[in-house]
């Protein structure tokens, strides 16, 4: 089965060792042109949205390259935040350093080339990109709107690992429920510093594609949606009163839900069955091979290898049921 024009965008955005933040500026831009229909940009109209982006997140996570040496698009990004220099000369600039390699590289994910695109690059005889019809279908479809979220997650995710520069081992990302957000929880000998990130929905809803983990039924991120996702414990934070042992909070626990699976009448304080404990295992590697900025909090917290993770879980699943016997649960529209 060939993917969707949603799973190549998430794929794109959600996948793929980062270097750098372009990649995430293009998709923003590509986002807002869609949204006003273009299907035509010019490399200086480009420069606008693209360079509005990058200063944007500058200004809250300076490393936006895991180069040592900015190079001259981010140095003027920086000096045009500081007021060093004006708009015309950021966009010039923009225009001749920015675009170098993101607009060859952005349908390339780990070396493999997506089977549609949502440009086509005709710098060299248009000085622009052709907005394909493929991104006017994408903007069409109602996983549109948890795109912006997605994008803006992963990319606040990975800058702030960027800028930490600490071990992984030194770092857990845990859940507070009061802000519905994702924490980094930075440890070492001498002090523990808490980082808030990113909305845990914004952060999960494409790696589940936008839909309920249980019953795969539509869900959204976007806060007026009827479709809202909720933020479910697959194991449930009331297992934390028995003393079961384990950071229930923990990213790898976490999943999205519809209302209805998550609502007191259906899962509430029970044990979902055990074939969701497959699809949680499933769910936990794919974030991890997705080079997921999580993965190795995810790793530290459930096992280095596929093989330890899956005991890990299956450790945990045990040890819940004899808390809560008889409470095995699945969606009754399944």
């Amino acid at each position: 089965m060939s993917p969707s024009l949603n799973d190549i965008w998430r794929s794109i955005v959600l996948r793929g060792a980062n270097v750098a933040s372009y990649k995430f500026a293009l998709a923003e831009s590509l986002i807002e042109l869609a949204n006003v229909g273009k299907t035509f940009v010019t490399i200086e109209d480009l420069s606008i949205p693209f360079s509005s982006a990058i200063c944007r997140h500058i200004k809250d996570a300076e490393k936006q390259i895991t180069s040592s040496t900015p190079g001259k698009f981010l140095n003027a990004c920086m000096d045009y935040n500081q007021g060093l220099i004006d708009k015309d000369r950021l966009l010039h600039i923009t225009t001749k350093h920015a675009f170098n390699d993101v607009i060859d590289r952005f349908h390339t994910v780990n070396r493999t080339q997506m089977p549609k695109s949502f440009y086509i690059d005709d710098r060299n005889t248009k000085n622009g990109l052709t907005l394909t019809d493929e991104l006017l279908l994408l903007q069409e479809g109602f996983q549109f709107q948890n795109l912006p979220n997605e994008l803006e997650a992963r990319w606040r995710l990975v800058e702030t690992a960027w800028e930490l520069k600490i071990s992984p081992h030194l770092l857990e990302v845990e859940y507070d429920d009061d802000l519905e957000f994702l924490n980094f929880n930075i440890l070492d000998d001498k002090t523990f510093r808490r980082k808030s990130i990113t909305s845990c929905r914004d952060a999960l809803n494409g790696y589940q594609k936008g839909k309920c983990f249980y019953c795969l039924q539509k869900i959204s991120i976007h806060p007026s949606s009827n479709y809202m996702a909720e933020i479910d414990h697959f194991f449930p934070h009331s297992l934390m009163k028995h003393k079961i042992g384990y950071n229930l909070d923990g990213i790898w626990n976490l999943v999205l839900s519809c209302k209805n699976c998550n609502g007191s009448s259906e899962k509430s304080s029970k044990i979902p069955m055990q074939k969701y404990l497959n699809y949680l295992t499933d769910r936990n590697n794919w974030l991890i091979y997705s080079h997921h900025p999580l993965r190795e909090t995810i790793i530290n917290q459930t096992g280095s290898t596929s093989e330890k993770r899956n005991a890990f879980l299956n450790t945990v699943y045990n040890e819940s049921i004899k808390i809560f016997p008889g409470s095995k649960w699945q969606p009754e529209t399944i």
